[in-house]
């Protein structure tokens, strides 16, 4: 029996592929209809994706096979489902992210900040959140992890080695000022064994007290309480970085891929909707909530791993020995960059041009650039994702260094170069875009065009028209949790291709803004703390840093309530006031009511 299992339990993902569609088929037999057929083949994905039975990006694949022969959709019709404005913007953001990381950009800005803020506990803690939100904002919180955690193990290794030495000393000259101590490390050998043999004729508490005391118990009980002091700032350190990665996506329509799900998927359903999630809207009903998260997070970090002595944690005055050789070690790894080269400026002065376009695009409370040059008549030509596909263009045609008259030295071959290569070429591209995305976003689009047309996502809505009674945001409270729950199971981005047409079609028969649902369950779906498997990040962390599941259970859970309360919040204040959630939009199709 026991081999069985284990048989069964190697074999299970093959097990799942065939068992399951045999397991399904009697719902498109039984009731043959088109919101039925389907009904199955998002069921079959659904599970396929939460076993992860094949990769992500294969399961993508299926609407190009079932809709057509379903019935559902032709298949020219489900193909252009795979390649939206969303899938642009993806594309040129993360050409914008590749440039940075293969110039190292990323890491002398890590390294600049964590400079300033300095190596006192809370304050390194504080530096290396605020460093790793930043950078997951335009870079994958995975790269922000994998960088950020070895620079935070090596300024803790020399935190560590510096006050264990001063500890020495320290032990030294007090053993030099105390008589009776340096008596009795220089008394005979005789002597010692008759201490020994009196010891153990007194009674065992005293015995256990008199060892407590001598020098050598003192040494290595203080060595102890080090060992135990620096496991657990590392494994605070390490949970504090890969959790600010994960946060500080959230904070633009860029950071993280279930933001562009949310995007492509509001103009999929709502195609008249006018632009309403840009850059510019994302981040301005994001980055409050993404500074109050991470802020609180790192408040229960610091009572988890830390504790509340500010004073000892922040330190004022003047610094230590221990203190300025652990900023040393920083201090070489930033010298070891060397000064800034011409292509780490050219990369920074497009990274900045690309944000200022997206900010002033369409800003909203004045006509950008876009609105006054392109899009005239309401139309929207010119999107974000044109922005990030032009600006992206840029680094394969500046060359990475001045150009200069004669040759440029010579290469690894040691041949001479006549000529510059560019900022990016297209070998570095390809070996580090995640092209599995593209597809997993296009299966996303192609599910939710399948649920128009087949007429499920009104089945949904009727079925769903109960809650209207439930009052708005105990039903967002309850699906945020609910989402937040199931993506530490799952990919955050298989989450929100899940659960968005379904919240979609459940907003409209409740009478509700859609996105007064959409928009924290797309937050929440970022919101993976509890577990390794739950995200990249998490994984890398957990590797690192000494960490036992249950510290990241009791962590994350504390968190994950967190980031729930505080993506309420947003939405009913300040994303109230933003989206005007006080009427249903026309481009909804619904009339009347309030949220």
């Amino acid at each position: 029996m026991d081999s069985f299992l284990k048989w069964w339990w190697y074999h299970k993902n093959y097990i799942i592929i065939f068992l399951t569609p045999i397991i399904l088929l009697p719902l498109p037999l039984v009731i043959p209809t088109s919101e039925a057929r389907c009904g199955y083949a998002i069921m079959l994905m659904a599970l396929y994706w939460c076993t992860e039975c094949m990769p992500l990006s294969v399961t993508a694949l299926l609407p190009v096979i079932l809709f057509p022969m379903m019935g559902i959709m032709k298949a020219g019709e489900v193909s252009i489902e795979y390649l939206k404005d969303s899938n642009m913007l993806f594309i040129g953001g993360l050409v914008v992210a590749i440039a940075v990381e293969h110039w190292n950009l990323h890491k002398r800005i890590a390294l600049r900040v964590l400079l300033l803020v300095g190596v006192r506990p809370s304050l390194l803690m504080m530096g290396f959140m605020i460093v790793s939100a930043f950078l997951s904002m335009w870079i994958s919180n995975t790269a922000t992890t994998a960088m950020m955690l070895p620079i935070a193990q090596a300024v803790l290794q020399q935190l560590k080695a510096t006050e264990a030495k001063a500890d020495e000393r320290d032990f030294e000259r007090a053993a030099e000022d105390n008589h009776a101590f340096e008596l009795e490390m220089r008394q005979p050998k005789d002597k010692v064994m008759d201490e020994k043999q009196t010891e153990n004729k007194a009674p065992l508490e005293a015995r256990v007290y008199e060892h407590e005391w001598t020098p050598q118990s003192q040494q290595e009980a203080r060595r102890k309480a080090l060992e135990e002091k620096y496991d657990c700032l590392t494994k605070g350190m390490s949970l504090s970085v890969c959790y600010s990665a994960s946060i500080g996506g959230t904070a633009t329509l860029t950071g993280t891929t279930p933001n562009l799900i949310l995007q492509g998927q509001i103009d999929k359903i709502f195609p008249d909707n006018g632009g309403i999630i840009t850059f510019t809207s994302w981040f301005g009903f994001a980055f409050p909530g993404m500074v109050l998260m991470l802020a609180f997070s790192w408040l229960w970090l610091q009572f988890m791993f830390l504790g509340f002595n500010l004073k000892k944690s922040f330190g004022c005055g003047v610094k230590n020995d221990r203190d300025k050789e652990a900023y040393a070690v920083m201090r070489v790894k930033y010298n070891e960059l060397g000064p800034m080269k011409f292509a780490e400026t050219a990369v920074l002065i497009i990274f900045i041009l690309l944000v200022l376009l997206w900010f002033t695009r369409d800003p909203g409370f004045i006509p950008g650039w876009a609105t006054v040059l392109f899009n005239k008549d309401g139309q929207q030509f010119v999107t974000d994702g044109t922005t990030a596909i032009l600006i992206s263009m840029l680094f394969f045609v500046i060359p990475c260094q001045l150009p200069q008259y004669g040759n440029y030295h010579y290469n690894e071959a040691g041949k001479t170069v006549k000529g510059l290569p560019t900022l990016l070429n297209w070998q570095v591209v390809h070996e580090r875009m995640p092209w599995n995305i593209i597809l997993l976003l296009g299966g996303g689009f192609a599910l939710a065009a399948g649920s128009e047309v087949s007429g499920l996502s009104k089945w949904l809505g009727d079925t769903l028209a109960p809650l209207e009674k439930i009052p708005p945001f105990a039903t967002v409270m309850v699906l945020s949790l609910l989402v937040a729950m199931f993506t530490e199971c799952s990919s955050n981005t298989a989450t929100t291709t899940l659960f968005l047409p379904i919240l979609a079609s459940m907003s409209i028969a409740i009478k509700i803004h859609p996105l007064y649902v959409m928009l924290p369950c797309t937050i929440a779906a970022s919101l993976a703390f509890m577990l390794p498997v739950a995200t990249p990040p998490n994984a890398i962390a957990f590797s690192f840093g000494k960490l036992k599941v249950i510290d990241m259970v009791k962590t994350g859970f504390m968190l994950n309530i967190i980031g729930i309360l505080i993506i309420n919040l947003g939405i009913n204040t300040w994303g109230y006031v933003m989206f005007d959630m006080q009427t249903i939009p026309h481009w909804a199709n619904i009339t009347g009511g309030e949220p």
